[in-house]
């Protein structure tokens, strides 16, 4: 890891979000601190322990920055977009294209977004 500090980052994050969310609105803010960097600062605590401890927090003020229904409803949009793009990619999918997510990829990330989803709407975020 560089010599920025995990909490230093998804400090920057939610600061950049606020300035996306005035500049270009409550969706673009969302997909940006959500689908992006709450999902990979997630994925990056699977392996890096100071990202794991920071996880919580940033949860948190992630938590603070959006209504519970504007998360519940930005949820449901991006797990109806989820659901269309796996549906559209498999009508295209003649031949096998190296592009696209491997099976254990996409399982992998679907884990990862429940998770994110459950800490983002839980009534009471836990410490233990």
């Amino acid at each position: 890891m560089s010599t920025r500090k995990s909490h230093e980052i998804w400090i920057e994050q939610c600061d950049a979000a606020e300035e996306i969310k005035f500049r270009y609105g409550l969706k673009a803010a969302f997909d940006y601190l959500v689908t992006e960097k709450l999902l990979n600062f997630a994925s990056a605590a699977a392996d890096h322990r100071e990202f794991a401890r920071e996880l919580p927090r940033f949860v948190s003020r992630v938590r603070g920055m959006f209504t519970p229904q504007q998360i519940r409803t930005h949820l449901a949009r991006i797990e109806r977009e989820r659901r269309q793009y796996e549906i559209e990619k498999g009508d295209e999918q003649g031949d096998y294209d190296p592009f696209l997510e491997s099976p254990a990829a996409a399982s992998e990330s679907a884990k990862q977004f429940a998770t994110i989803k459950e800490l983002l709407t839980v009534a009471e975020l836990g410490t233990s």
